[in-house]
């Protein structure tokens, strides 16, 4: 079977529209149909995977689609079902799936090198194999990937709406409510108000956040982040944390979430900052090489402040339960989705589609398949 798919071919090149070769689904595999791939900061940070992983690679981890065949063994899904992707597969026996950490399962080593679970790859150009980032490559009109990596919703749910279920809103939301710990009358502070942040805004927002300070450059940002719960936003950290002490009468925030697009260390520096005694300061942002970055911890302050610095990775989420939570918040009126969406493009445009988020015009671009 054929499929075309925007492929990277090495460090910062720009992404290429490609015809490839996709191989049938093996046991426990299943070919999907694409119908919509978000375009997350992650997949930018591909044109820059030094020890991460290897080219060439189909781009995308984020999106929704439908199951068009099911390979043998496959007991999650039948064909003609609609289902959201889960950037790492969950086999759900390892140590990590065992005690309900599944965004830590052991088949999510090989997100990088574009390698399935059994070492090879399913997609192919002149019989050479090439990547699917995460086991998955939504960046191509048809994939096959693990039953692992798919959760399956109802169909009456837009399938749209669906593909920001797969990584933006619940790491972002997860990144409040799990790693953060947002409690009833938090300070929050949350850097960056795009796909992750904005997404944090609402986490916060619901464990009852008393005040939300966001913390964006863009000001088209800073203003619907203030629609979906931010009390107060602002281009200046500085004023992020003389607003945290203000509004705790000295003490500062009780949570920071840092969901920059590209993380480094003045970042990180200005987090803390604005952190309390005692405060959360949760870590979303990648650095262009996730591998080679320093971050600078001011010891004394970690110390003597007992603050906690928390990674994250896919919000502390549970696909399986939590993109099911998820729907029924948004089918609630609780969780906004739709409006995320600020612009579609279609495959052959996904360079300009990195180029307006770069510029800061996105808060959710996605690619629609026909």
């Amino acid at each position: 079977m054929k499929t075309t798919a925007a492929v990277l071919e090495g460090p910062g090149k720009a992404w290429e529209i490609q015809q490839l070769d996709l191989l049938a689904p093996g046991p426990g595999e299943v070919l999907i149909a694409n119908r919509f791939a978000g375009l997350c900061h992650s997949d930018a940070h591909l044109k820059h995977l030094g020890a991460m992983g290897t080219y060439p690679l189909v781009g995308g981890h984020e999106g929704s689609g439908v199951v068009e065949a099911i390979g043998a063994g496959v007991d999650r899904v039948q064909v003609g079902d609609h289902v959201v992707f889960s950037f790492i597969p969950s086999c759900g026996m390892c140590r990590y799936c065992a005690t309900g950490r599944s965004y830590l399962c052991d088949s999510g080593a090989n997100a990088g090198t574009g390698l399935m679970a059994d070492g090879t790859h399913r997609f192919e150009r002149d019989g050479q194999g090439v990547g699917g980032f995460c086991a998955l490559g939504t960046f191509s009109e048809r994939m096959v990937v693990s039953q692992r990596s798919l959760v399956k919703i109802p169909q009456d749910v837009p399938l749209d709406v669906a593909a920001l279920l797969s990584c933006g809103v619940p790491t972002g939301w997860g990144a409040a409510v799990n790693a953060a710990e947002v409690a009833p009358g938090d300070i929050v502070v949350v850097f960056g108000a795009g796909g992750i942040g904005i997404n944090a805004v609402q986490g916060a927002r619901h464990a009852g956040a008393s005040h939300i300070i966001v913390v964006d450059p863009v000001l088209a940002k800073r203003e619907f982040a203030s629609e979906l719960g931010a009390t107060r936003a602002t281009g200046d950290p500085a004023e992020a944390a003389a607003w945290a002490q203000e509004l705790s009468a000295g003490t500062g925030a009780d949570a920071v979430i840092v969901t920059t697009g590209v993380l480094d260390a003045a970042t990180t520096g200005q987090a803390i900052a604005c952190t309390g005694k005692g405060g959360r300061v949760a870590v979303v942002g990648l650095s262009d090489d996730p591998m080679d970055i320093a971050i600078a911890l001011p010891a004394g302050a970690v110390t003597y402040n007992v603050l906690r610095i928390q990674g994250v990775l896919f919000g502390q989420c549970n696909p399986q339960s939590d993109i099911p939570l998820f729907l029924r918040l948004w089918a609630e009126g609780r969780l906004e989705l739709g409006r995320l969406i600020t612009r579609r493009y279609r495959l052959e445009e996904i360079n300009e589609g990195y180029a307006d988020q770069d510029a800061g015009r996105l808060i959710r671009g996605l690619i629609e398949f026909s």
